[in-house]
């Protein structure tokens, strides 16, 4: 990366030697193509978010133009994060995509209704996928799926390195919005799949001017009174079995009238539940019209998150993984405890 391309002092960390797996047709693909949509996953986070956003940046770095869609609204946790009212929930019409990049999903399904009302632009144009979840089936055309990487947003970090795009690009805008993503995914650094590459990438992005530390206080310190009410309805009630092995609460649509809350607020409630001193697998039951979402963690070193979700159509990741089950509440969750309770109850410390 040259000096000029910076746009100032050459940066100290040298990402060079990571940004060598990112593979090369991912890299001509993306240059290649002038007219992108970036889409995210439905009820997104701060990954999802911050992968589109800085996709539709290095497609414009190199003369394209591009659209960052998410089919849900801006969840306004992530609205401090400078660009995100750049996205669309619709593909812009008045554009002939010629590239569709889909990032951070673990199937293509996940970008939500986008994809039906749009059936046809996502069978004739050409799809990049851009994923790091182990249970992604490979969908696109072109498939970089890395699932030892923490976060889509550590990937296109790389990739911008690649492509020769400052990370400085849009006043330090590319920056936070990859530096969001890593911090969200990771727990703030908390969680097993933080690596040394990981952090490699994050301190560059941190000398290219991501505000971490304002990053980690808005999305980990930061939290409505509404929210709070919500965790601790929920927190109240959890439960426990297989001597502590196995804790989940049960998040109902009562709770989020009660307490006047959003359902993206519940965004980070599983994160407590899995503290729980001997925990092995943490659950949180979401209530969903007539079905029931379960968010799962659990230990590292025991209990695979994806073979208890996969049980039930799910995946995502071997420390935290999810499912929709086609059941009401009631008739969901004894099922899907029995199996936490069988495989927590073989593992060994």
């Amino acid at each position: 990366m040259s000096k000029a391309s910076w746009g100032g002092a050459l940066p100290q960390i040298d990402l060079m030697a990571y940004a060598a797996a990112v593979p090369d047709e991912v890299v001509e693909r993306l240059r290649g193509s002038r007219r992108v949509l970036a889409i995210c996953h439905e009820n997104p986070e701060a990954d999802a978010l911050g992968s589109a956003l800085a996709i539709a940046m290095l497609v414009e770095a190199h003369g394209g133009v591009a659209t960052p869609v998410c089919a849900d609204p801006m969840p306004p946790m992530y609205k401090f994060l400078p660009g995100m009212d750049r996205f669309r929930q619709e593909p812009d019409p008045t554009l002939d995509y010629d590239l569709l990049v889909v990032g951070d999903c673990g199937e293509l399904e996940r970008i939500g209704p986008v994809l039906e009302s749009h059936r046809e632009l996502f069978e004739r144009v050409p799809i990049l996928d851009i994923d790091h979840h182990l249970s992604n089936p490979r969908f696109g055309v072109v498939d970089w799926v890395e699932p030892d990487s923490s976060a889509t947003c550590e990937m296109v970090a790389l990739l911008a390195w690649r492509l020769g795009v400052p990370l400085d690009l849009g006043d330090g805008m590319l920056a936070s919005a990859l530096t969001a993503g890593i911090v969200m995914d990771t727990a703030n650094f908390q969680h097993p799949n933080t690596t040394p590459r990981t952090l490699a990438v994050a301190a560059a992005l941190r000398e290219a001017g991501a505000p971490l530390s304002e990053i980690a206080r808005r999305l980990y310190r930061t939290k409505p009174n509404t929210q709070l009410v919500l965790f601790g309805r929920v927190l109240a009630r959890m439960e426990s079995d297989c001597d502590g092995r196995v804790v989940w609460s049960t998040l109902e649509l009562a709770d989020l009238a009660a307490a006047g809350a959003s359902s993206e607020q519940a965004e980070g409630l599983i994160d407590w539940l899995s503290q729980a001193e001997n925990a092995e697998v943490a659950i949180l039951f979401k209530e969903a019209n007539g079905a029931t979402r379960i968010s799962v963690r659990t230990r590292s070193g025991g209990v695979d998150a994806t073979v208890l979700t996969g049980t039930f159509g799910g995946g995502g990741h071997a420390r935290a993984a999810g499912a929709t089950v086609a059941l009401p509440l009631g008739e969901a969750r004894p099922i899907v405890l029995a199996r936490a309770v069988e495989l927590a109850r073989v593992v060994e410390r």
